[in-house]
């Protein structure tokens, strides 16, 4: 397995932890446990940050254009109306 394989699959794992905490955290009654799982999920962010960094300067990951102004301002206008 070479080292751009592995970043990604890094990240990807990652982002599945950050999503199951995201499930996890509002389902939790137990206000220690709740900011326990708060923690971690912060730990996990810098992570993940720090995984995409060197995957951006490795040349691995290459983020999407940036949306023009009028592709924002039409998700905004959509989202708004809801």
């Amino acid at each position: 397995m070479d080292e751009k394989t592995m970043v990604a699959d890094t990240l990807a794992g990652i982002n599945g932890e950050l999503v199951r905490y995201g499930e996890m955290i509002p389902q939790t009654e137990n206000p220690q446990l709740k900011q326990t799982l708060k923690q971690i999920r912060n730990q996990c962010e810098m992570s993940q940050e720090e995984i995409y960094s060197i995957a951006r300067a490795k040349g691995y990951y290459v983020p999407a254009a940036k949306a023009t102004r009028e592709e924002v301002d039409h998700v905004r206008s959509i989202l708004s109306q809801g």
